[in-house]
């Protein structure tokens, strides 16, 4: 089966050696989407610390931005925000960031006009960089 990387030129760039996305087939899958900002080392809603620790931090602000993030890949390589099926969540402090973070999440994802996909989202120690929250999806092209 054929597999195509997808990237964008407005998404933040990936941490490691990825693409955004890959196609194959019928799916496409999104490699974790965080909140920074294309060609900075800005996190919005992070703020560190001297120490380079996260001194702060705005959740909402941080979903936001992952939201839109993934949003800008997917405008950027095709794949329609309808066609999103299945949205993995992570994030670094569940009891106090889910209610937040899921109230966030309808707003994108459920209701009219959304792609209403199939979720889980997890608690994990930390993320590669000093985010609260990532974002993973799958895509299905009919």
């Amino acid at each position: 089966m054929t597999q195509h990387d997808l990237n964008s030129s407005r998404a933040p760039e990936p941490v490691g050696p990825y693409p955004h996305a890959k196609r194959v087939g019928n799916l496409v899958f999104f490699s974790g989407v965080g909140p920074r900002k294309r060609g900075t080392k800005e996190i919005p809603g992070v703020t560190l610390g001297p120490d380079g620790r996260v001194a702060s931090k705005d959740i909402e602000v941080q979903c936001r931005s992952c939201f839109d993030n993934l949003r800008t890949i997917c405008d950027d390589t095709g794949v329609p925000w309808s066609a999103l099926v299945d949205v993995t969540m992570f994030l670094t402090d569940m009891k106090n960031d889910f209610p937040v973070y899921n109230r966030i999440y309808a707003e994108y994802f459920a209701g009219p006009g959304n792609p209403n996909p199939t979720r889980t989202t997890l608690e994990i120690l930390s993320l590669p960089t000093p985010i609260a929250v990532e974002v993973k999806a799958i895509a299905f092209l009919a």
